[in-house]
This record gives structure tokens, sequence and C-alpha cells, in this order.
């Protein structure tokens, strides 16, 4: 039987199925770029929100997965299914080495460290030196893909490759997290030299969430390219990992869904605020952040989270309350024979 927030979720599905039927190219293009940095903003949470690390990294996993496929697509004529699996093998490679190096240290010392890789990565893809292959600062162009993935020929085949990409990430994210590992995860963020007392190895167990997480920012990057059918500097730059930072605060940390509907948010909101306002747009979505830090302080998602939980807990109070009021006042069997007697 499902639940109410599996029927939202259903519900939601349909609708977002349903409406590039209707809808003109332009939102359904801008729709694909939400499921991609939805993706890409999960991916951040898994680390933020469940092993409660804090990265500057994350967009090198995203450039590595994009320019990965450009280069393989376009100068070895690679199949796509080939450059799939080795954006996947590359990114785990990566994510592996990054995580076992950074790892062992911990705090503003981690975070620094992530960031100055994805700093050598950028300043690698912007060099002259490998122009030929990166196209330097000017970016990776005219990336050819099969005909019926073409964004431009067939963009409605495009929009359901990646709807059903984000749900598949979301699905398989969910059970990772419910799974034991998971739970190792979760116990390693609330108190992690508690959980070496226990005995975990949490090292591994961290380099193990790095590893999903740069596999999953990694794919993201890769339909992005696909999408844009280019791969530019800028997917490496501290940009993306900090867009995915606010994606991840605006949903709600931890929640999965929360930094996916953060991306629809971030995106969205930006594009109205840039059509309304224009130059000034960004000082209005800051001072947005502001209010929604203010207000919603655990995210869209979170805040909602916790306000069900409290209201749950008062009508529960209040519920047996009336009831052990109910019983008290109400006369018992000896004192209702006394009276008919």
């Amino acid at each position: 039987m499902f639940s109410k927030k599996n029927l939202a979720l259903v519900f939601l599905l349909t609708a977002l199925a349903v409406l590039p039927m209707f809808a003109p190219r332009f939102w359904q293009g801008l729709l694909i770029q939400v499921y991609i940095l939805a993706v890409f903003a999960l991916s951040y949470d898994l680390l933020m929100g469940y092993l409660g690390i804090l990265s500057f990294g994350q967009a090198l996993f995203f450039g590595t997965g994009a320019y990965t496929l450009g280069i393989l697509l376009k100068h070895f004529d690679a199949p796509l299914g080939i450059a799939l699996l080795a954006v996947v093998a590359l990114t785990a490679l990566e994510s592996f080495l990054i995580g076992l190096l950074s790892l062992r240290v911990r705090g503003v010392y981690f975070t620094m460290l992530t960031l100055a890789f994805a700093t050598v990565a950028f300043i690698l893809v912007e060099a002259t030196d490998f122009r030929n292959w990166t196209g330097a600062e000017d970016g990776l162009h005219g990336i050819e893909l099969p005909a019926f993935l073409s964004p431009t020929l067939n963009r409605l085949t495009f929009y359901y490759i990646a709807l059903a990409f984000a749900v598949l990430v979301y699905l398989i994210a969910r059970r990772i997290v419910d799974s034991p590992s998971g739970r190792v995860w979760q116990a390693i963020r609330e108190n992690e030299p508690r959980a070496i007392s226990i005995g975990y190895n949490t090292l591994w167990f961290k380099v193990q969430g790095v590893v999903i997480s740069g596999i999953i920012a990694g794919l993201a990057g890769a339909l992005n390219a696909m999408w844009e059918m280019s791969a530019t500097p800028q997917m490496m730059d501290a940009g993306m990992t900090i867009n995915a930072l606010l994606m991840t605060i605006i949903g709600g940390v931890g929640t999965l869904i929360g930094p996916m509907l953060g991306a629809a948010v971030l995106q969205l909101l930006g594009y109205i605020l840039n059509t309304t306002l224009g130059p000034i747009w960004q000082l209005a979505i800051g001072i947005l952040y502001v209010l929604l830090v203010l207000f919603l302080p655990y995210g869209i998602v979170g805040t909602w989270q916790h306000r069900r939980a409290s209201w749950e807990t008062v009508w529960r109070e209040r519920i047996a309350k009336w009831t052990m009021t109910k019983q008290s006042t109400s006369p018992t069997r000896a004192e209702k024979t006394d009276t008919i007697t």
C-alpha cells in the first residue's frame, strides 16, 4: 500500500511525464537542466547530508564525467555505451584516490584539499598544452551523439531519458542510504569516535561514500555534456560546487529529495528573476537565499519534516490527554450498579 509520500511522488512523476507534451521546447530544455542539476545536487547531499563531509571539489567529478565522455566521443569515435562505462570507471578511480588521500584529515583541512584538487583539474583543462584534447579555455565543442539522442533533433526523447535518469539515481541513492552501509554513514556523521569504538573502519566507509558520490556526479556531468554537446572548464569551476551546496541547503540537507527540489528552485527561480529583473537578478536571488535560511533553517523539505514531526507529537499528546480525561470522568461498572440500585 502506498504511503502519502509515495503517492505524492507518483503524482509528481506523472505530471512531469505529461508536461512536455504540452510545453514548448524551451521549457523542455529548462527542465532537462533541472534534472541534471538535481542529480548533481543529490550526489553532494550523500556527502554532506549522510556523511557530514563538506567538500569543495564536487565539480571535479562533474567535469571529469563531461570531459571523459566528450573526448572519447569526439577524438576516438567510441560507442556511447563504452564512453559511459569509461566515465564510471574513471570517476570511481579518481574519487577513490582523492578520498583516500584527503579523508585522512578532517574539517577545514579536508575542505581545502578537495578545493585544491578541483583547482588543479580546472587549470589543466584550461591549459593551452592540452588544447587539442580539451579545447583549453574555449572548451570541447562539437560532441556528436546518435541521432535518437540528439537534444536538437529529438529533444522530447532526451527529456524522458533525463527524467528517467534522475528517478533511477534517486531510487538507487535511497536504497544505499537505507542499507547497512548507509546507516554506518549516518553514525559517522553523528559521532565518528563512537563508530570507531564500536569497531567500524570509518575511513573506508567514508571513501565508499566519496566513490559513490563521485560516480553519480560524473554521470550527471556526462549527461550535461550530451545536453550541451560540449564540455567547458566552467564545469570544473568552484562555482559549480557552490551551486550544489546551495541546492542542498535550500532543499534540505540529508533528505535526498530536498536537494533535487533545491535544484528546481535555483534553476527556475533564476530564470524567472533574470527575465523579469534583468542584471540585478543575482542580488534578488541572494536576498531570497538569506530569507530561506532565516525562515526555513532546515531547507524546504527538512523544515517541513521537522514541523510535521512536531505537529504529530502535539496531536498525539492531545489525543492521549483527551483519552485519559475521558476515562477518568466516565463512571465505572460498580458506580453504574450503585446508581441503578
